[in-house]
């Protein structure tokens, strides 16, 4: 069986680099760190063999099952200097531990300037989180912390030179649970 597509399915083709995890296995369940009801913290992401003419790198995470019409941005960090190959884990949240200097949070779909935590609606059944590092051909975006995250989500699908992702599953049962 063939997996469902993924939101760079749809965007330019460009090289796949590697992206892992010391917290999320890669199509597995969410640790309760990354739940928007529990520690609602970033994970911790590093990658390796992105292309030569990488200049800077973005980080989103992206829910295409939200039941929006247009999925569901929870992540959108970039401008990251060329020379970061890892983020450690609480770097989208609270007070930004280890933020590389220069990199711009922009806003997600919750309206916050951070990581947010998955929250599917209870009942609606299992949702995917993509997390994607961006390897990305200039240095700046040219883009500030107020641009929605489809017009950052669209920028990189036009700039990155190379794309890897990482995706956990995370699925609120709970019907009486709300957000």
């Amino acid at each position: 069986m063939s997996r469902p597509p993924l939101p760079h399915d749809f965007q330019r083709p460009v090289p796949s680099f590697t992206v892992t995890s010391t917290g999320l296995t890669d199509g597995e369940a969410l640790p309760q760190a990354q739940v928007l009801a529990g520690d609602d913290v970033s994970p911790q992401l590093s990658w390796t063999g992105f292309p030569a003419e990488t200049k800077s790198f973005a980080v989103t995470c992206f829910d295409p099952d939200a039941p929006t019409g247009s999925g569901w941005w929870h992540w959108v960090l970039f401008d990251i200097p060329a020379d970061v190959t890892e983020l450690a884990s609480g770097v989208g949240s609270g007070d930004f531990p280890g933020l590389p200097d220069g990199a711009i949070h922009a806003r997600n779909d919750f309206g916050t300037k951070n990581f947010g935590g998955a929250a599917p609606p209870p009942g609606h059944g299992p949702h995917r989180y993509v997390f994607t590092v961006h390897a990305v051909g200039v240095e700046k975006l040219g883009l500030d912390a107020d641009t929605s995250p489809a017009a950052v989500g669209g920028t990189l699908g036009f700039l990155a030179v190379g794309r890897a992702s990482i995706v956990g599953t995370y699925e609120n049962a709970d019907e009486s649970a709300g957000a």
